[in-house]
């Protein structure tokens, strides 16, 4: 497998008027080129600050970050769609590429042409107002991979929603990144979503975070997240991650 991105003894230390908190302890990971990866851990951890500095929205305090490949692209998507009331839905996923200057014609339509493959082509001129929460979040995917990244971050896209959309809409992600050749990490508190989704989990200890264990998710007749509940490893994953998890209730 080839490694587009290594993190090597990452920290993340914290300061406010108490002191210093150390978020992230000394992670050190390779991420493999259109893998589907998943990070989960107990609440605070540094799941999210891991996400944001690796899009470069914080900076590190120690350690390395290196991408295998020159200008790579960063696409994040966060836990709510952001998307703005007053532009279309075509409009909404063009705003990546106005704002890096790469909009034309050719850009425009291979976002058209992602809106109709991934079910939305008669929304293009409707406003968010006008669509579901599940199809808001796809909406926020398609407005992601419309710059073309390299790698997708994805932060709780999920969490907004109920139970069963939330379902569909794991479905709809993992089929558009899939299809899409994409390579993606997903954080998440779900433990069913994540084995359902990934190809690897990577459990982080309570804060600081540390690497605390990686499992390479093998499936038998892997198929759509849905689908994978079912298999007869899912359980068997479920009930040791759990364990590895500093939870305490």
């Amino acid at each position: 497998m080839k490694t587009i991105l290594t993190i090597e003894n990452l920290r993340k230390i914290y300061h406010d008027v108490q002191g210093e908190v150390v978020a992230i302890d000394n992670i050190s990971l390779d991420i493999y080129d259109k893998e589907l990866i998943a990070i989960v851990g107990p609440s605070g951890c540094g799941k999210t600050s891991l996400l944001s500095i690796l899009s470069n929205l914080e900076k590190k305090s120690a350690g390395n970050i290196t991408f295998h490949k020159d200008n790579i692209r960063i696409g994040y998507m966060l836990q709510k769609d952001a998307l703005f009331p007053w532009r279309t839905i075509l409009d909404n996923c063009l705003i990546g590429l106005e704002v890096n200057h790469t909009l034309n014609e050719k850009t425009k339509q291979r976002v058209i042409d992602l809106l109709n493959t991934y079910g939305l082509g008669e929304f293009i001129y409707k406003y968010p107002n006008s669509l579901s929460g599940g199809m808001r979040q796809r909406v926020a995917l398609i407005r992601t991979l419309a710059v073309d990244p390299d790698i997708l971050l994805l932060d709780e896209p999920f969490s907004a929603l109920d139970y069963m959309t939330r379902l569909s809409l794991s479905d709809d992600v993992y089929k558009i990144i899939k299809n899409e050749g994409k390579t993606a990490i997903l954080v998440t508190h779900d433990l069913a979503e994540a084995i359902s989704l990934s190809d690897r989990i990577v459990v982080l200890s309570k804060r600081p975070a540390i690497v605390k264990k990686v499992y390479d998710i093998h499936l038998s007749n892997k198929s759509t997240p849905i689908q994978n509940r079912k298999c007869k490893e899912f359980n068997l994953y479920y009930d040791q991650i759990w364990r590895d998890l500093d939870v305490h209730l």
